[in-house]
């Protein structure tokens, strides 16, 4: 049996009272995600009904496939309501937690009622009476009747009251409330029974969630003339990470709820979040924060800098990125690789094609209001996501072009490494000292043909080196802003020029000053994690569609060499240089001393040759002479494609493939989309805050659309030329619909024949 990893990068987008929806979905995913945990390991893990069925499902998948599928989700980035449920999720994928005690919060708090601010709410029945009529009239007098069942018409009518009646030209939701309401649910979720983490060991779990800075903060911006300028910049990402180690919390309880309420905070219906108002509920409520200076610190540091943190106000972080794609592209560049992997991004979209529609003038032009908000909401939410997905398929056909050329190169690369070996390479067995002598009359053989063009390949060697290592710096020392980087980055350079690590030229042998090779041997990375992407590719087209029991030795020593080099490639290792690392541009030569001795990786090196040669050394002939060429070769591919592609291959080598769950998109049971289905839509998304029985409705769509959608992705990581038999896959759906209505039918009371109906519609 061949493992492999279906990872999704979860990016989820801002609907308002759609969270609820949303919430179905991403809890459906956390149940994918423990069913493919308690399917790939051994240990029993308690789980309802309808894991039972994903698990029956990756069964089946291993039957007709060979392939043992794990489904994890290691990066989620969210904005808005999105962002709440992008930080919930993230909290139960990392510590083990239960995400059921936050469907409580969603059904019974997630209401006009409970949001509410009470300096807000109307005093008496008689507090602006006035003001029903005119609602009535603003919305159409028949808009209850038309849009809202009979059954819940009274609760919605008499919250519409309640919110019409309440103080005009403020918000009327209570920022106080919203806190608490997530601090009681991070609470609740740490008393539940706690499972094991929902990741493979050192598989780190990264967390993105947008916020608006409504006041904004400087930037600084080189130009020709003037040559630096200040702009004021609105857009902020908080991170989160565990480090791919077990953590209790994901970061303090205080610190997700700063990110989720601040991402939420919708313009017009919350007041914009400071830091006060967590305070205050975290002194109401007796608790510390026992990091607040250093979250702060990293969370807002020219408002720090600048000591106005206290007076920042953040807003809704769909207003500038509701479609946050671009950080959790970034956050590829540091996976670790176990074994196979296909890499997704999903994205959920609650309502695609949303508009406002607040009216056109009567020759069809948009009116008054519909330019006003459209220019000021709607279009800067949807129009980020075309940018991003475009990059992503940039990405993917990048990867594409370079595996074309491997495949082209490979026949000369092969003769390269035959006239400089000869036939008899191949029938010596492998050892350590062998295969490290071998690896480097192979790089000295390919510097040597690449003549004057070895040069330039050598310099773009070094610059990206430079800038890795700047990264890496940047990262350890947990101080934000590209200023801080460009400067860490021009330190770096001067070190490495005044050590001669830049000196390449035709004039040496290999192309590269002994100091120059010294840097490199010490400090390339990237290097060696493309050279066991190529090693990992070769094994896996040996191994073709039919698993090759005597390549699954080779393929794990692979697979662990490059998660080591991977986890050196991480900031958190690390940690222990911040300090040094803050003083730069100080003391650049000692940071980098320091850095290489952490690193070590000419020691990673030997323990990687050691592995390699006893995997190939069992291997036979035919095996492992293609593994031999290639591994040996590649100098001769790298030198050929870096120049070309830029560097691309340090992070997952495979292309990103991209799957929407949306109510359009999930047409088992019913299509029609989300005006077929959910009630939130009502009210332009604020709909389930009116009430229970629409949150229950969108709630169980939620979870339905999920399910629907994840057996479809997960389905699509077999190889073209395996399917399931005939009609599993309508009743894998079946089996799984039906489990999550026996599942939620005794919570799930304020739609009475919501439950039958759908029952009989799934049949």
């Amino acid at each position: 049996m061949r493992d492999k990893e279906l990872r999704l990068a979860l990016v989820c987008y801002g609907g308002i009272s759609l969270a609820v929806y949303m919430h179905g979905i991403t809890k459906e995913v956390w149940r994918l995600a423990r069913a493919s945990q308690a399917f790939c390991d051994p240990l029993p893990a308690p789980g309802s009904g309808e894991e039972d069925v994903y698990r029956e499902l990756l069964g089946e998948i291993a039957e007709v496939s060979g392939l043992r599928v794990r489904v994890l989700v290691d990066i989620l980035a969210g904005a808005s309501a999105g962002g709440i449920n992008s930080v919930f999720l993230a909290q139960a994928i990392s510590t083990g937690q239960s995400l059921e005690p936050l469907t409580a919060m969603w059904l019974e708090q997630a209401d006009i009622d409970s949001l509410i601010d009470p300096d807000q709410a109307p005093s008496s029945g008689m507090t602006k009476f006035w003001a029903r009529p005119l609602a009535w009239m603003a919305m159409g007098a028949d808009a209850i009747e038309e849009t809202v069942e009979h059954a819940a018409r009274g609760e919605v009518r008499n919250k519409l009251n309640t919110l019409v009646r309440a103080r005009w030209f403020e918000p009327p939701f209570g920022g106080k409330r919203m806190v608490t309401m997530l601090l009681d649910a991070f609470a609740a979720m740490e008393k539940a029974p706690t499972g094991p983490r929902l990741l493979p060991p050192g598989q780190p779990l990264d967390l993105f969630v947008t916020v608006t800075d409504f006041g904004g903060h400087p930037e600084r911006l080189r130009l020709n003339s003037p040559p630096e300028v200040l702009e004021t910049e609105h857009r902020l990402v908080l991170s989160f990470s565990d480090g791919g180690k077990p953590v209790d919390t994901l970061a303090d309880h205080a610190e997700l709820a700063f990110a989720a309420r601040s991402t939420s905070s919708f313009p017009g219906a919350f007041p914009p979040f400071m830091v006060g108002e967590l305070d205050e509920v975290l002194a109401d409520r007796g608790a510390t924060w026992p990091g607040r200076l250093a979250f702060l610190t990293r969370a807002l540091p020219r408002q720090v800098a600048a000591n106005a943190v206290e007076s920042a106000a953040l807003i809704d972080g769909s207003v500038l990125a509701n479609a946050p794609f671009r950080p959790a592209i970034d956050a590829l560049r540091e996976r670790p690789a176990r074994r196979q992997v296909d890499r997704r991004f999903v994205f959920i979209d609650p309502i695609p094609g949303f508009r406002f529609g607040l009216g056109a003038g009567r020759d069809g032009q948009p009116s008054f209001f519909q330019t006003m908000i459209g220019a000021l909401s709607e279009i800067p939410r949807q129009q980020p996501i075309r940018d991003n997905l475009d990059m992503l398929m940039d990405r993917s056909d990048q990867i594409e072009r370079k595996l074309a050329i491997l495949d082209q190169l490979r026949g000369e690369v092969e003769r390269q490494v035959e006239s400089v070996f000869g036939y008899t390479l191949f029938l010596d067995y492998p050892n350590p000292k062998r295969l490290t002598s071998w690896r480097r009359r192979a790089q000295a053989a390919a510097s040597g043909k690449a003549g004057y063009g070895h040069a330039g390949y050598s310099l773009l060697k070094v610059e990206g080196v430079i800038d890795r290592v700047a990264g890496i710096l940047h990262h350890i020392g947990d101080q934000s802003g590209q200023e801080r980087r460009r400067a860490i980055r021009g330190a770096v350079a001067e070190a490495v020029r005044l050590r001669g690590g830049n000196k390449v030229g035709t004039e040496h042998p290999t192309g590269a000053s002994p100091r120059a090779v010294a840097f490199l041997r010490g400090f390339d990375i990237g290097y060696r994690i493309r050279r066991l992407r190529l090693l990992v590719r070769r094994i896996a087209e040996l191994d073709g569609d039919h698993d090759r029991a005597e390549l699954r030795e080779v393929r794990e020593a692979v697979y662990a060499a490059l998660a080591a080099y991977l986890e050196r490639h991480r900031a958190q290792p690390m940690a222990m240089l911040q300090e040094q690392v803050r003083q730069l541009p100080a003391g650049a030569e000692a940071v980098l001393d320091s850095l290489e001795a952490t690193m070590d990786l000419q020691g990673l090196d030997t323990a990687t040759d050691e592995a390699l040669a006893g995997a190939l050394s069992r291997l036979p002939r035919d095996a492992r002479r293609p593994l031999l060429l290639a591994y040996l070769g590649f100098p001769f591919f790298d030198i050929a494609t870096l120049p070309l592609l830029q560097g691309e291959g340090l992070d997952e080598f495979d292309p990103v493939r991209v799957d929407r769950i949306a109510p359009d998109d999930a047409v088992a049971i019913r299509s029609g989309g989300a005006a077929a289905t959910l009630k939130g839509i009502q009210f332009n998304n604020f709909g389930a805050f009116f009430s229970r029985a629409y949150r229950e409705n969108d709630y169980l769509w939620g979870r339905l659309h999920g399910a629907d959608r994840l057996v479809d992705i997960v389905l699509s990581t077999l190889p073209a030329t395996v399917r399931l038999k005939a009609g599993r896959t309508s009743a894998i759906k079946r089996s799984l619909f039906l489990a999550i209505l026996d599942e939620e039918e005794p919570r799930l009371t304020a739609m009475p024949g919501l439950i039958d109906s759908l029952r009989a519609e799934i049949g």
